[in-house]
């Protein structure tokens, strides 16, 4: 298992790159919140990975952030939800947001990601609301400590350019 590599971007889009690691191409696929956090093509990165055996294939994924990595390996574990529509998922929401969705079972933010319908979304809240709690306290659903109330809007946004 491969579960992190450090070397020096040799090209990255929005959901691929190629890290060289003394010589070696890796090619591997990620969100888009993970394209934001890399540095320029020649510098060097470190990504966090998760490495998906297939009977067709051997595929890396790479996580800028180690929530991000484990959103990932717990949505690949409900049905219907592959790693494709998993990296869009967390392509299309941030952390916070996702967990918040989650939280207040909101199918509807849920569903306008590509890949996730009706049944697909009730499927996450269900499998997956208990679980990122435990995993995953320091979000609390999006919802700041003691408060009942979600984050609003704004306050989202501040966060998210301070990250």
């Amino acid at each position: 298992m491969i579960a992190q590599l450090s070397g020096t971007i040799i090209s990255a889009n929005l959901t691929e790159l190629v890290l060289d690691v003394n010589g070696v191409g890796y090619h591997m696929f990620i969100p888009m919140s993970t394209y934001d956090a890399l540095p320029r093509a020649g510098e060097r990165a470190t990504l966090l990975t998760v490495m998906l055996v297939r009977e067709d294939a051997i595929t890396l994924y790479g996580f800028a952030k180690e929530q991000e990595k484990k959103i990932f390996e717990l949505l690949i574990t409900v049905n219907g939800i592959g790693a494709k529509t998993a990296l869009n998922i967390l392509s299309s929401m941030n952390i916070p947001s996702f967990c918040t969705a989650l939280a207040q079972g909101d199918i509807k933010a849920l569903k306008k990601i590509n890949g996730v319908g009706p049944k697909s979304a009730e499927r996450m809240i269900v499998e997956l609301r208990d679980k990122i709690d435990k995993m995953m306290p320091e979000f609390s659903f999006g919802l700041p400590a003691g408060s009942s109330e979600p984050v609003s809007q704004e306050l989202e946004d501040a966060l998210m350019a301070l990250e």
